[in-house]
């Protein structure tokens, strides 16, 4: 009997399914009347609304907005008084309901366009409504967030303490396929540094799939073409290859047969030009080999977003959720050890990845993982399941998420369910077939190369239909998203070259450029005259850098450098030249990059080989080098060999231009476009000695800044030294130009310059030659300009080949 009650007990407390609207009123009616009584007294029975509160009732019943709403959602709409005419009478929703239509939906691949073309990212619609959207490169990026282009303080907090997530999905991948070798002899024509210019080790991590290589697409005829772009590259691992017989290749002979995949991630503003390279390479190729190549590009299938921070491994330890392990051959480069039984379960192969200091730099991570949304239940949701191994295998079969609408009504019928508002008799809810989607995606992780104190950072790849649904789960998590003009800034105070805007040698840098050309002027015409500022030269005229060095073998006879005075000392010029103008001009006859600029540090040694440089002050940065860079400091072996007449330079090679770091030496903020020049040693000790003062340091007149570059008619630039004497004295020689300022907020403020290589070594020998050995630094001191200012600043350049091998790492 106890029981018995105890179930009715229970029974009673669950609160019924429905409720009788009239049996409760007439339960609760001394309660109702209670209540209205106290209402009563309190309005004094008077229960008319207040006149000041009062709304129109009829708005609930618009009839013409109702007809105008339909209207909207049909594509068209006969009117019944003119029904004669159909085709006048045919019409078209709006152009703002139409959009909305379009970017609600998620196709397997594609873009959505606008009207002229231009593309929109599947995150389209979230920066929008939060970011500056600007049109580049053929899509609407998000340029930065609203406002005047500040917060470079928060966001360098951002990256310290938390995650930055960035929408990268305008890289596109371009896939090769065919012979190994056949591929390698392409990739041989067109990167560098080539696979085979790496050491053993490496490049057979690349060849398997477990690494990814960075490099510099050129035209055909690498590493003397025309550079395209930096791009990074992946071959499919070799236990995932296809067809017969290539899973068995045993020997060296069979693997160099065997047919393998290649991806190369290029950059939207040169995919153009870097595709028709590629094409161009696989053509010839089988041209002369015979062998069959697909090249294919695969814009509109795989996004890619970049997670930057210090805690991204964690956030995406909480939005990946992997449900199958990880390849024991992908882990051949980690720290850990990678011997497991074939046994093991998943849940130890993901413990893994549990810490990321485990895992090399540039590694390679396959996976497959679950919808990061909360998905119902299998039984209640349509599935379907993709039995993919890898995201190589996505391209060829996409997977769609499920739709938001789908996962919004299951939400809805379980909280009904929960509430015991469900109908039972209606029984349980079940989508249609167009809604069974996969509940699981392969995707990429790739983590980049970290230099020493920067912030991690990860790379997703991941199919282009999957971005929007990981991109809401990782913002959600906590992450910030950064338009361009964020990750310039992070790219900047992490020293890294941020493409295209560091890669002055590309086309796609002139071409960008060429665009802040137009906009700027654009701006500056909105101005009144009386404020509008001069106009500088954008981009900067490099060729303007050969006068300088044209000026010291002018100087110099059978052009042998004598003397580092001469690059920065005036006086040393003909008294013929002086005499016969008011003003020396130098003409740039083109604002292109027409110069070599060694990116490796085998190319900047081959280059001082064909220019009989080897005496130069230049340490590149070798594999085999065994010398330290203090050693060759305190040497002086090389130092004067040029002054006895011992090495000729050849001048009859282009320009080489270094890519360098400044760090400003007491005070100073360079700006993008400041010219870098040649200082004497009066200025050096102007700075550095105690007796010195620098509170006005060294500055010339406002004419000549005004006047220091003039432009032409015919659009070039050209540089005018003035012959009054303060104009003169005050005048430096060009070395280079910045091409990144520096990043307000940042605590070590570091700008990005590109300086002609012979002029540096001669400034280094100069500065060497009349310091002792101890006051000596590996840095070489310049300065450093703004174009619209009089002041130069001091600073201190680094060569960044002096500090590595290569310089191909971007973002």
């Amino acid at each position: 009997m106890t029981s018995d009650g105890g179930k009715r007990s229970q029974a009673s407390s669950i609160p019924p399914r429905k409720i009788n609207l009239q049996k409760f009123a007439e339960a609760r009616a001394p309660e109702l009347d209670s209540l209205h009584s106290i209402v009563s007294n309190r309005l004094n029975n008077n229960f008319r609304s207040r006149r000041n509160k009062r709304r129109r009732t009829t708005a609930h019943d618009n009839q013409v907005a109702k007809k105008r709403s339909r209207k909207r959602w049909k594509l068209g709409v006969v009117d019944k008084s003119n029904g004669s005419d159909l085709g006048k009478d045919h019409k078209k929703v709006s152009r703002r309901i139409r959009r909305r239509v379009e970017l609600k939906k998620n196709p397997e691949s594609g873009f959505s366009t606008s009207g002229d073309g231009t593309k929109r990212l599947r995150t389209h619609v979230w920066h929008a409504k939060r970011f500056t959207m600007k049109k580049l490169w053929g899509y609407y990026l998000p340029l930065g967030l609203q406002g005047r282009g500040r917060g470079s303080r928060a966001l360098l907090k951002w990256c310290k303490e938390g995650v930055v997530v960035h929408d990268a999905s305008h890289y596109i991948a371009v896939q090769l396929e065919g012979p190994e070798d056949s591929l390698m002899s392409i990739l041989q024509t067109v990167l560098v540094p080539s696979l085979s210019s790496e050491s053993e080790d490496i490049s057979h991590s690349i060849l398997s799939g477990v690494i990814y290589g960075s490099a510099m697409l050129h035209h055909v005829g690498a590493p003397f073409s025309q550079s395209i772009a930096p791009v990074t590259y992946m071959w499919k691992p070799s236990h995932e290859r296809d067809g017969e017989g290539n899973a068995n290749c045993d020997n060296a002979v069979e693997c160099s047969s065997c047919l393998r995949q290649l991806w190369l991630w290029i950059h939207a503003s040169a995919f153009v030009e870097g595709y028709d390279a590629l094409k161009l390479a696989s053509q010839k190729q089988m041209n002369e080999t015979g062998a069959l190549i697909n090249c294919f590009s695969l814009e509109g299938q795989l996004g890619k977003l970049e997670v930057i921070g210090s805690k991204t491994f964690q956030l995406l330890q909480k939005t990946l959720h992997p449900v199958s392990g990880i390849s024991k051959k992908s882990w051949q480069l980690k720290k850990c050890s990678s011997s497991k039984a074939d046994d093991d379960s998943q849940d130890k192969e993901f413990s893994l990845i549990e810490n990321d200091e485990h895992i090399s730099s540039c590694a390679i991570l396959s996976l497959i993982v679950d919808d990061p949304r909360p998905l119902p239940d299998e039984s209640i949701s349509g599935k379907s399941f993709f039995n993919y191994e890898s995201i190589w295998d996505a391209t060829s079969r996409m997977s769609l998420p499920m739709e938001e609408n789908v996962l919004c009504m299951e939400k809805h019928h379980r909280h009904m369910a929960f509430l015991h508002l469900d109908d039972p008799k209606s029984g349980t809810w079940k989508p249609s077939n167009k809604a069974q989607c996969s509940r699981t995606c392969p995707i990429m992780l790739l983590k980049n190369k970290n230099q020493k104190g920067s912030p991690m950072r990860w790379s997703v790849i991941l199919p282009l239909s999957w971005v929007r649904v990981f991109w809401i789960s990782i913002v959600s998590k906590g992450a910030h998203a950064i338009g361009l003009r964020e990750k310039h800034w992070i790219a900047c105070d992490t020293g890294l070259p941020y493409f295209p805007l560091d890669f002055p040698d590309c086309n796609a840098y002139a071409s960008f450029m060429a665009t802040e050309a137009a906009a700027s002027d654009q701006k500056a015409e909105f101005r009144p005259a009386t404020v509008r500022p001069f106009k500088v030269p954008i981009p900067p005229p490099w060729n303007i850098v050969c006068n300088s060095f044209n000026k010291a073998a002018i100087g110099e006879q059978d052009a042998k450098f004598s003397s580092g005075n001469n690059i920065v000392d005036d006086n040393s010029w003909p008294e013929t030249t002086c005499s016969r103008i008011d003003m020396t001009s130098f003409v740039s006859q083109d604002n292109s990059f027409d110069r070599i600029v060694a990116r490796t540090s085998s190319a900047l040694t081959y280059f001082m080989n064909q220019i009989h440089g080897d005496h130069l002050l230049l340490f590149p940065q070798l594999s085999n080098q065994t010398t330290s860079f203090m050693k060759l400091m305190k040497n002086e072996s090389k130092l004067g060999q040029d002054q006895n007449g011992i090495t000729e330079i050849n001048y009859e090679h282009k320009l080489c231009f270094l890519r360098v770091l400044l760090h400003a030496y007491k005070e100073g903020v360079f700006e993008e476009g400041a010219v870098v020049c040649a200082p004497s040693l009066t200025d050096i000790s102007l700075w550095t000695s105690s007796f010195g003062s620098n509170e006005i340091g060294l500055q010339m007149p406002e004419s000549s800044v005004r006047s220091y570059f003039k432009e032409l008619s015919s659009g070039e630039w050209e540089l005018q030294i003035r012959e009054d004497p303060a104009s003169r004295e005050s005048h430096r020689w060009p070395i280079g130009f910045v091409t990144t300022g520096f990043v307000r907020g940042s605590k070590k403020p570091v700008a990005t310059a590109f300086c002609e290589a012979v002029l540096l070594a001669r400034l280094r020998e100069e500065q060497w030659n009349e310091m002792p050995v101890k006051r000596r630094r590996k840095e070489i001191y310049v300065l450093v300009r703004n174009l619209r200012s009089s002041a130069y600043r001091l600073a201190l350049a680094t060569i960044v080949l002096e500090q590595q091998e290569d310089d191909v790492n971007f973002m």
